[in-house]
């Protein structure tokens, strides 16, 4: 990345000051918390669905970890078309209450002994396409939340939860898939979407207007944006940055709770305490970037992120011997990697909402409408 040590907010106590207490805010972080608490259980259900109840093998898991992060690549695309809507909200909504509808049709497909490989890529497709549509849409109804001095502060808030949600999430997650089987589980997560929808809502705020480009087609738009992005030494460095990392820490993540499962002969419910015990670490980072952003600038806190997120996996090629041994190694690599992650998003996610991401920015604080 350019000169990471020069992407930084202007001055202490401007981006890092703590957004305004505001029930808007306020409504979207408990809704938000509870659909993070609720994915946990499905980003361990799911591969177990189909490791465990269905017996696929190693290429048919790393499918439906492809199929639910493929939709991703389409982002610019899916960017381009939110651009040019008025009302994010009910986009951020729908995505909701179509993952909701997804997720759900698993217990009841199990219940009736219908569930199959098919209907998991289905289903995994499905929330893929509503996490981009809530992803690409949430940043500009974010901003309408908190004024431009809190978006440090208000990402730390948000990934604090997220963070909370791995230490918690996949322990619960283990024990109620031991106990009611991973497709009932599902429905946990396919509430806490509803949950979501329901909260954001009730939001009322003034919504950024379409694009001044909207009337555009789209394949314009998209032109646009893309040169955008390559042409700017700071946005396109994040974005490849993140992009590849993504791709390869997904693309494992089902591989992982495979050999956790047949190769280790871990159950769900310890790979579950396993991994929660091991999201302290992103606990921890959400709480530490903050400080870390204030004392190095968002640029090497980004490039610290990106290199500690992905190495800790190099553990999984000395896990093995008793279940105990494995769950700690397990535990270190997702603490050392949650650690990592957090340190990455929330400098990232800030550098992105910034008006102009460049070297030598001034950040102008700007009041939020009340209405």
């Amino acid at each position: 990345m350019d000169s990471p040590q020069q992407v930084r907010p202007a001055a202490p106590g401007t981006a890092g000051s703590p957004p305004r207490a505001d029930r808007r805010f306020g409504t979207f972080w408990l809704g938000q918390t509870v659909s993070q608490f609720g994915d946990r259980i499905s980003e361990l259900a799911l591969p177990l669905i189909a490791v465990a109840l269905l017996h696929v093998g190693a290429r048919q898991a790393a499918l439906l970890t492809a199929l639910i992060w493929l939709p991703n690549t389409m982002a610019p695309v899916v960017g381009a078309w939110v651009d040019s809507l008025t009302h994010k909200r009910r986009l951020l909504v729908a995505a909701d209450v179509l993952r909701a509808a997804a997720l759900a049709s698993l217990p009841v497909a199990y219940a009736l002994d219908g569930i199959g490989l098919t209907q998991l890529y289905v289903v995994g497709a499905v929330t893929g396409v509503g996490q981009t549509v809530f992803d690409v849409a949430y940043p500009t109804f974010f901003v309408t939340l908190i004024p431009r001095s809190g978006y440090v502060a208000a990402n730390s808030k948000l990934s604090t939860s997220r963070s909370a949600s791995f230490v918690v999430g996949p322990a619960v997650g283990g024990a109620l898939i031991q106990t009611v089987t991973a497709p009932v589980a599902v429905a946990v997560d396919a509430v806490s979407f509803l949950f979501s929808a329901t909260m954001i809502g009730r939001i009322r705020t003034r919504e950024t207007p379409p694009a001044a480009d909207a009337h555009l087609p789209l394949r314009t738009r998209m032109a646009t944006g893309a040169r955008f992005i390559a042409r700017h030494p700071v946005l396109r460095a994040s974005l490849a940055c993140s992009t590849t990392m993504n791709f390869f820490v997904f693309a494992a993540q089902a591989l992982v709770i495979l050999f956790a499962n047949r190769v280790l002969g871990l159950s769900a419910g310890t790979i579950g305490l396993s991994l929660g015990a091991g999201a302290a670490g992103g606990l921890l980072g959400a709480v530490l970037a903050r400080k870390l952003v204030d004392l190095v600038g968002l640029g090497r806190t980004i490039l610290l992120g990106a290199v500690l997120y992905p190495s800790p996996m190099v553990l999984l090629t000395v896990v093995g011997g008793p279940h105990w041994k494995s769950a700690l190694l397990l535990g270190a690599m997702e603490f050392l990697s949650g650690l990592g992650v957090m340190f990455f998003d929330i400098a990232n996610n800030s550098l992105w909402l910034l008006p102009s991401p460049i070297p030598g920015m001034e950040v102008v604080p700007e009041p939020v409408d009340a209405s």
